[in-house]
């Protein structure tokens, strides 16, 4: 056979297979890339070249070629999620715009405006332990001498402060629960 009858029945073989499979093999790759249509239709293209480049498989004799294209297409879905896992997220330049800058003075002032507005509104209790264990930077048992009460005591009001301060400053993400 010569070369360019061989390459035009090779393209018949191929048209004829994007035409019986090509629409189910897209509604399989559809699913698998989440309905992102433009990787659906990449990993068909690539499918369907991928029978091209192997024409043992289109003279192998089964009665349909479809669960040899449906294979080769999952491993294809399958090969490109992992390819974008193992490479770092990219960010587009809009979003940088519109994040906080790391050193944002502004910011910082804010939210210790907000911390010390929050620690105002716990019990006195609270507040004095709080004082003592974070501000102070003291431990248990210091912070225990120095207000004359059981280090139990300095614990479960640390934790119970704490958890009025996650409740009062909620808009910082912080875990309520």
């Amino acid at each position: 056979m010569t070369s360019s009858l061989k390459q035009h029945t090779d393209e018949r073989a191929l048209a004829d297979l994007q035409r019986e499979h090509g629409k189910a093999l897209f509604s399989f790759l559809l699913g698998l890339t989440y309905g992102d249509r433009q990787r659906a239709e990449d990993l068909l293209q690539e499918t369907l070249v991928r029978a091209w480049q192997h024409p043992e498989a289109l003279a192998s004799g089964h009665d349909s070629m479809r669960p040899w294209l449906f294979t080769v297409g999952r491993r294809l879905a399958i090969d490109a999620r992992r390819a974008r896992r193992s490479r770092p997220y990219e960010v587009g330049a809009d979003a940088l715009e519109h994040s906080a800058l790391p050193d944002d003075h502004a910011e910082r002032s804010v939210t210790a405006l907000d911390v010390r507005e929050a620690v105002r509104t716990l019990r006195g209790a609270h507040r004095e332990v709080l004082t003592q264990v974070y501000f102070r930077g003291r431990s248990v048992a210091e912070a225990s001498e120095a207000l004359g009460i059981p280090a139990g005591t300095v614990k479960s009001r640390t934790c119970y402060a704490l958890r009025a301060l996650r409740k009062a400053l909620h808009g910082y993400g912080l875990d309520t629960s």
